[in-house]
């Protein structure tokens, strides 16, 4: 598994830890988190600045997932599900060095990990449509 990929799903462990304890700020979470979880330097930076990206526009991106997500309500959504949208939705639309397409499959890969055997189908439906309307928006 390449650097990103661990990267990404260690963001997602703790977006997950920040959703559960219903915090939005993962600044007093990290020294326990990375206790927890130890990774090599890059990873831990890089898997930091996709939490925290995705902390600070948090509003934003719930937002748009309830936007795109059609017939789901954020809330009743699997926690899994929900987290790695957030961190997909991020890098689609604020780390514009990362190609589109390798943000999506990344999220399909981490669902087929983390999730159920729907994750990846319905995480594949709504950052499709969030690429889209997006694209469609700043043409």
């Amino acid at each position: 598994m390449g650097k990103r990929r661990k990267a990404r799903e260690v963001a997602l462990q703790f977006l997950y830890q920040l959703d559960q304890h219903g915090a939005a700020d993962p600044g007093p979470h990290a020294g326990e988190f990375w206790r927890r979880h130890p990774v090599d330097p890059d990873t831990r930076a890089h898997a930091e600045a996709l939490v925290a990206g995705s902390a600070s526009r948090h509003e934003e991106i719930d937002a748009l997932i309830a936007q795109y997500a059609e017939h789901w309500d954020l809330d009743r959504m699997a926690v899994v599900d929900r987290n790695i949208l957030r961190l997909a939705v991020y890098e689609l639309l604020w780390e514009p060095t990362v190609p589109p397409k390798v943000v999506i499959n990344e999220a399909i890969e981490i669902a087929k990990k983390f999730g159920t055997g729907e994750s990846g189908r319905f995480i594949n439906g709504v950052l499709d449509r969030v690429l889209k309307e997006h694209r469609a928006a700043s043409a």
